[in-house]
């Protein structure tokens, strides 16, 4: 990479570490440290909390899919607007009035110890987890990409987003995660601008050529168990989901726990509630305009240039003849493309104009047959999984965009990745410090003792997201990865949160409740394995409902705040 992209990348990083420090400053109490004082204004608050969403597997997992799947991915959110409505009128008040630091907390006083420990549990396993996927997306990329050691780029987004989580508390994570989006924002905005100048064809005959591929369909409203992304999945699986990630995860609950009041926090979510899915889709658009761009442009045989080096290495008469074919193939195809497009601009009869569309989707078919048989070369030479859908944009990014722009768009993939990352540590600081430190075992001491012990549990979770982020990398598409390790535990934590809602639900029945949903997801994980993540949501708050409703006419109603369980 030119040197003026990474003086960008490190005044970048730089610039994020030192405004950090800066915020440091009135974060002495533990209310300003984990809750900044509940001072910050709606609009820090939503964009924060999109940003939040917004990390490097974003940036790279989901351009990826969008360049392989198309749009269709953007129906994963439907449930998002509703989900926003139902929390503004139920847990956001609900939480905001209990004067609590953490979604758990309020917990113990419903239901007793026993469920706000379990299910505070499950959140530092769950959360702890997805951060090292975070943490995975860009790491590993840069290390195929940049020929590095994993653990050099795993330090390189990981120490700069510890220290400045550390020392800045939520002050410090909110206001770098507004600038961070402001940066990823404007990155998406300026590759697409890149893209339609350097494509030989219009923005009508590329979108054209995409929907010819199918990659313009969003909408699958067939009702199947086994598909991920339909219309029906996004609007029940996603609701519960997106039920249980902004109401029940304290990652999350802590931005609306620091809001000025009631009203900044149910306006911040409104805020993801109507821009989400327009941003969603912005991202997957750039991975479909990427897609059409390299119809015209040669494109990797291999994204994965480690891969490659392997292939290379091991079989490289093999791969070579492979690479003189697909040179072949691609020729073919870019000849069908540009007829296609210009039958399209023509308006030329239809019936020419599909026999032109036709061609060009089987010249597409036989290059896709090619990088196929090169996947299964890769993954036979490494012995890893072939899917290089994490590398098409970083590739692209380097070899396609201008001097200083990809500097941009790799510091805000970095933008990306610190501002998820800080998120999700400085909310497993906080539960590790009020529903275990404090809880367990030291109820009574100074606030500097407990923002001490808060900042060495933020060094811990970063060292425990980087261990997750070694075996991550092996799983496939991370931006699935990530929402298959929420969905495994997502859906009973919100079963809990949901039976408090129940007036005459009793404390034995939430624990029992949240063991049995964890079982019924694990027994669905394991032993049908073609059902959906999404629905694993479904299934976990069902069962914890059902088996608490099942157990509260059986037990005695809790005699106080702290009992129940």
């Amino acid at each position: 990479m030119h040197p003026i992209n990474w003086l960008i990348v490190g005044a970048y990083v730089a610039y994020v570490v030192v405004d950090g420090v800066r915020r440091a400053r009135g974060t002495d109490r533990i209310e300003g440290y984990f809750l900044a004082s509940r001072s910050l204004p709606w609009w820090a608050v939503g964009l924060s909390v999109m940003a939040t969403q917004l990390s490097a597997v974003t940036m790279i997992g989901t351009t990826g899919q969008g360049a392989t799947d198309g749009l269709r991915f953007v129906q994963f959110y439907f449930g998002l607007p509703l989900a926003m409505v139902i929390l503004g009128v139920t847990l956001v008040p609900f939480l905001r009035g209990a004067g609590v630091y953490t979604a758990y907390e309020y917990l113990e006083r419903r239901f007793g110890p026993g469920t706000r420990t379990l299910t505070a549990l499950l959140f530092l396993l769950s959360r702890g987890m997805s951060c090292g996927v975070i943490i995975a997306a860009p790491a590993v990329v840069f290390s195929a990409v940049f020929g590095w050691p994993l653990v050099w780029c795993v330090a390189l987004i990981g120490v700069p987003t510890v220290a400045y989580t550390m020392l800045g508390g939520i002050q410090a994570v909110t206001w770098a995660d507004v600038k961070q989006m402001i940066l990823i924002v404007f990155a998406l905005l300026a590759v697409v601008v890149v893209l339609i100048v350097q494509m030989p064809v219009s923005p009508g005959e590329a979108l054209h050529i995409a929907g010819a591929t199918g990659r313009l369909k969003v909408f699958d409203f067939s009702f199947n168990l086994s598909e991920t992304y339909t219309f029906w999945s996004g609007l029940i699986g996603g609701t519960f989901l997106m039920l249980s990630y902004f109401g029940t995860d304290q990652s999350q609950v802590q931005r609306y726990l620091a809001a000025k009041s009631v009203d900044a926090a149910r306006t911040s979510l409104l805020m993801s509630a109507y821009w989400k899915i327009p941003l969603q889709a912005l991202v997957l658009l750039v991975g479909v305009m990427v897609f059409v761009y390299y119809q015209f442009s040669p494109a990797p045989l291999l994204y994965n240039p480690a891969h490659e080096s392997a292939v290379v290495e091991v079989r490289g008469a093999e791969y070579q003849a492979l690479q003189d074919r697909y040179g072949a193939a691609f020729e073919l195809r870019e000849d069908a493309a540009r007829r296609a497009a210009d039958g399209v601009a023509g308006q030329e009869a239809a019936a020419g104009g599909q026999a032109a569309m036709d061609e060009f989707l089987s010249r597409e078919a036989a290059v896709q047959e090619i990088r196929a048989e090169a996947l299964a070369m890769a993954e036979d030479v490494t012995g890893e999984p072939s899917r290089d859908v994490n590398y098409i944009i970083p590739r692209f990014v380097l070899g396609e965009l201008p001097i200083g722009l990809a500097g941009l768009f790799i510091a805000a993939i970095i933008a990306a990745a610190m501002s998820s990352i800080s998120s999700e540590l400085n909310s497993l600081s906080t539960t590790s410090i009020i529903d275990f430190y404090r809880r367990w075992f030291r109820p009574e001491a100074s606030d500097a003792h407990y923002l001490r012990v808060s900042k060495v549990a933020t060094a811990f979770w970063g060292v425990f997201a980087c261990a997750v982020a070694v075996y991550a990398v092996s799983l496939g598409s991370l931006i699935e990865v990530v929402n298959r390790f929420g969905s495994f535990f997502y859906g009973s934590i919100l079963g809990v949160f949901l039976l408090a809602m129940v007036s005459r639900a009793r404390g034995v029945g939430a624990f029992v409740g949240l063991i049995a949903g964890m079982g019924a997801v694990a027994a669905v994980t394991f032993g049908a394995p073609d059902v959906s993540f999404l629905w694993h949501n479904v299934i976990g708050a069902a069962t914890v409902l059902a088996v608490g409703v099942l157990l509260m006419g059986r037990t005695a109603a809790p005699r106080g705040p702290g009992s129940g369980s």
